[in-house]
């Protein structure tokens, strides 16, 4: 059985999507999920860099050292090696729906679908805002991790039982 792969998807992988994958991998660890992350961009502007310094600020406020991260840009491949590509908004899930082949096996979703009341919400861009709109995609990316968690666990318990889902 394959076991759970996810990719978060911003633009370009140096705000939402590196703080959605740290925000993941914690709560993935928590709740000892044996899970591949990571996370990518949809644009190319930042392929190599690391994420914005803000970004790192507000992890390592909440314990995470993201200075290692590195952006990239999603791929066609992408479809088939993850399991749940996670768009953080809805104009890049738009851009990943163009991106996706025939043959790929990847579930897509909106991060915000994972949490109670917020299917079909974007997570604001904070790249031109200020601290304090980085500290609301934190919250928003602990959150959907929490959720998306729930999501991946159900998922691929029903699978190792042998039940279907719901």
């Amino acid at each position: 059985m394959k076991r759970a792969a996810v990719l978060f998807v911003c633009l370009g992988n140096i705000c939402r999507s590196p703080l959605a994958e740290a925000a993941f991998r914690r709560e993935a660890q928590r709740r000892g999920l044996e899970v591949e992350i990571d996370s990518a961009g949809t644009g190319s502007w930042h392929v190599g860099h690391p994420p914005d310094r803000r970004a790192q600020a507000v992890a390592l406020r909440h314990g995470i050292d993201i200075s290692g991260y590195r952006g990239r840009q999603a791929t066609p491949d992408d479809f088939r090696r993850f399991t749940h590509i996670v768009a953080l908004d809805r104009a890049n899930l738009a851009d990943l729906q163009g991106l996706r082949p025939a043959d790929a096996t990847a579930e897509l979703l909106l991060l915000l679908d994972a949490v109670e009341g917020r299917q079909g919400k974007s997570v604001a861009d904070p790249y031109y805002g200020d601290d304090a709109d980085f500290d609301l995609t934190w919250a928003d990316a602990v959150a959907g991790a929490k959720g998306l968690a729930d999501l991946i666990e159900g998922q691929f318990q029903s699978r190792s039982s042998g039940r279907s889902p719901g």
